[in-house]
């Protein structure tokens, strides 16, 4: 049985989890594999979370909505690479599909307030940060000139050029993205004013082409790191990706503003830290090399 389970995994992890790092032990990764048990966590050790609720009937989630009001987020209770979630969700219509699509990558769900913030990736050790990633959905910034469409294109190129693919991926002109810019009043052959920011996809996802930015961490308050540590630690974790939302951004004070944890990976996709579109990059091969020396227990197994 512990073979055929072996193989399963292998399988998992090179559909699914291919550039994702495994170095923590299963008794971790089976207690942080839900976002629900995140959300526990969280709770226990008083960590800044969303008000939010598991739901199986999507009614359960009308009635969140109906309590505590919009914005909100939907997603599975596992899950990765943001699949199956959606958000920012601000009406009812956009709720029943949320809650009816969400069914296709996981039976229970979990629906949430949504922070309207600065979204965050943060790479961390039980005593030190590794690295940290602010994450956009994708954009292009208008010139008064180009459309949209070829303004996708330069954008596109110039990340060719930076060389951050296949990690990160091109902005795409799909029918997801033609459905995006129709509801904010724009065509693929609209011009931006300049200085416009355009978004071209609500998530910030890789897939649609979302967008990453290197955070010095010189910038960080001592009050921010030590909340960090204290998710990693509270799991017994050997390194985390921790998403979290700031209101007015990582380098102000979590207590002078609001901030929500969204939830932790165990195993987190490194990759993305190392391919920046905007910051400084970072070498992490020595923080590499320490890791792959450690020793985890059953890392073989689901």
């Amino acid at each position: 049985m512990k073979s055929i389970k072996a193989l399963i995994y292998s399988w998992v992890s090179q559909k699914y989890m291919a550039g994702c790092s495994n170095y923590n032990s299963l008794q971790v990764r089976k207690a942080s594999r839900s976002k629900r048990q995140a959300r526990e966590m969280f709770a226990r050790h008083d960590i800044p979370h969303a008000r939010g609720t598991l739901f199986l009937n999507p009614w359960k989630a009308h009635l969140f909505a109906r309590e505590h009001g919009f914005p909100l987020c939907i997603k599975p209770n596992v899950s990765g690479f943001s699949r199956g979630s959606h958000f920012p969700i601000n009406n009812y219509r956009e709720l029943w599909k949320a809650a009816l699509m969400v069914k296709i990558w996981w039976p229970t769900s979990i629906i949430e307030q949504y922070l309207l913030g600065a979204n965050y990736r943060v790479l961390a050790t039980g005593d030190s940060l590794v690295s940290v990633i602010r994450r956009y959905p994708p954009f292009v910034d208008g010139n008064g000139r180009d459309s949209i469409s070829t303004l996708i294109d330069a954008e596109n190129a110039t990340r060719e050029q930076m060389g951050l693919y296949p990690t990160i991926h091109p902005i795409q002109k799909s029918q997801a993205t033609i459905d995006y810019l129709r509801r904010h009043g724009k065509t693929l052959d609209s011009v931006p004013d300049d200085g416009e920011r355009v978004y071209t996809f609500n998530r910030v996802a890789l897939a649609p082409g979302g967008v990453i930015e290197i955070i010095d961490q010189s910038t960080i308050p001592d009050a921010n790191r030590e909340l960090f540590l204290k998710v990693i630690n509270a799991f017994d974790a050997k390194l985390f990706g921790i998403d979290v939302i700031f209101e007015e951004g990582i380098e102000k004070d979590y207590r002078e503003q609001r901030c929500i944890f969204l939830e932790v990976n165990s195993r987190p996709y490194t990759r993305m830290h190392s391919v920046p579109r905007y910051g400084e990059r970072e070498n992490l091969d020595e923080f590499y090399s320490e890791m792959d020396s450690l020793v985890i227990a059953d890392s073989d197994t689901f």
